[in-house]
């Protein structure tokens, strides 16, 4: 790689944390996407008061996306969240739409879906073309605060033995264009078909990674850092790794489930690091294989958990996991959420909610009606 100008991390002196909460917007009537985001954004505009700047248009008119500021705790997180659902659900109400909370929708249609206004979006698709015009997904995004720039990469490497954990748990769109797929992500699939999406290479240093972006942006592969779309990737100018593996979330419960758990698994890691250890990695090629398993079959996957290819169910998994990572989660406030992941494990997730309802009605608009219901 030729030898790049440096990337400046911004370093945060605590594991802060903030969440990114992508809401579909579907019909009242009809359970359609909807593409309101313009009524929605008006009103939000005039209306959301202290709240705008945390309700974000996205790449669809069918999208709105809710944002936290900095917070230090879960609980925290879920409250910034719920005063923005509570303004942004009273508004779309006006409008005849309802927010929908999943990793996909289960029959809408990609050609009647618009635009948002701005040059990227339309750069991109302009880039893309049919794979970009099919990304009707939506997802969670967790970042999490780091305080050491060369701590990065290898938390973010080690992290990816977790992949299928977070992706099992968040697992929410079985269905797609009025079909079911097979998978319990199949978000996770379409999304890494974009060209600089899908899971991150594991670079050893810093500068390795300002070499990649150099060389993307010399070769015009990305204009900026940001279009580098990993399912976990650095946040330089936020000072944190920043998670996408998670398929939308239909309620605050799951999500503070989520959010624990990604917060004490990079929390974990940093404090192993900075203790001396050696973080464990997995080769990318069961990485790879590990996403498909839990893209695929979601909880009831069997993982590969070492190099030396040991494999297990991931729920079996969790109940250990889920143990080991108690004292961390005690530390940062959020033991009762993290022990929220045993509901969901115990109950069921979003893809297997999603296919009881079509399987006792044989009817996709009760799914829609299924996932609204369910955001609160």
């Amino acid at each position: 790689m030729t030898s790049p100008a440096g990337i400046a991390f911004s370093a945060s002196p605590r594991p802060t944390l903030g969440v990114e909460w992508e809401l579909a917007l579907v019909d009242q009537t009809t359970r359609d996407l909807s593409n309101a985001a313009d009524q929605l954004f008006h009103l939000v505009e005039e209306r959301a008061g202290d709240q705008r700047g945390k309700i974000h248009r996205e790449l669809l008119r069918n999208t709105v996306e809710l944002v936290t500021g900095i917070c230090t705790t879960v609980g925290e997180a879920m409250d910034d969240l719920g005063g923005s659902l509570e303004v942004v659900r009273g508004l779309a109400d006006e409008i005849g739409v309802d927010l929908y909370g999943a990793g996909t929708h289960p029959f809408a249609e990609w050609s009647a879906q618009q635009l948002s206004d701005g040059s990227r979006y339309a750069e991109l698709i302009e880039r893309t073309q049919w794979w970009g015009r099919q990304m009707l997904i939506w997802g969670v995004h967790v970042h999490v605060g780091i305080d050491d720039r060369d701590k990065v990469l290898p938390i973010q490497s080690s992290l990816l033995k977790y992949y299928p954990h977070l992706l099992a748990l968040s697992a929410s769109s079985p269905m797609w264009a009025g079909r079911s797929t097979g998978y319990a992500s199949n978000r996770a699939m379409m999304f890494q078909q974009l060209p600089t999406a899908g899971l991150p290479f594991q670079f050893e240093t810093w500068s390795e990674f300002e070499g990649f972006v150099h060389d993307q942006k010399t070769t015009g592969i990305i204009d900026h850092l940001n279009e580098i779309r990993w399912d976990v990737r650095p946040s330089p100018h936020l000072g944190t790794i920043e998670v996408r593996v998670c398929d939308g979330v239909s309620n605050r419960r799951e999500l503070a489930a989520i959010v624990a758990l990604t917060h004490c698994l990079i929390v974990d890691l940093d404090r192993r690091l900075s203790a001396g250890e050696t973080l464990p990695q997995m080769a990318p090629w069961l990485v790879q294989e590990n996403k498909w398993r839990a893209a695929r079959y979601g909880l009831d996957a069997i993982i590969i958990q070492d190099s030396a290819c040991s494999e297990r169910l991931v729920t079996e998994d969790f109940a250990d996991l889920l143990v080991r990572l108690e004292p961390v989660a005690a530390s940062l406030g959020c033991l009762d959420e993290l022990g929220l992941v045993h509901e969901i494990i115990d109950g069921a997730a979003s893809y297997q909610r999603q296919r009881i309802v079509f399987e006792e009605s044989g009817d996709l608009r009760a799914v829609v009606d299924s996932v609204v219901r369910e955001l609160h």
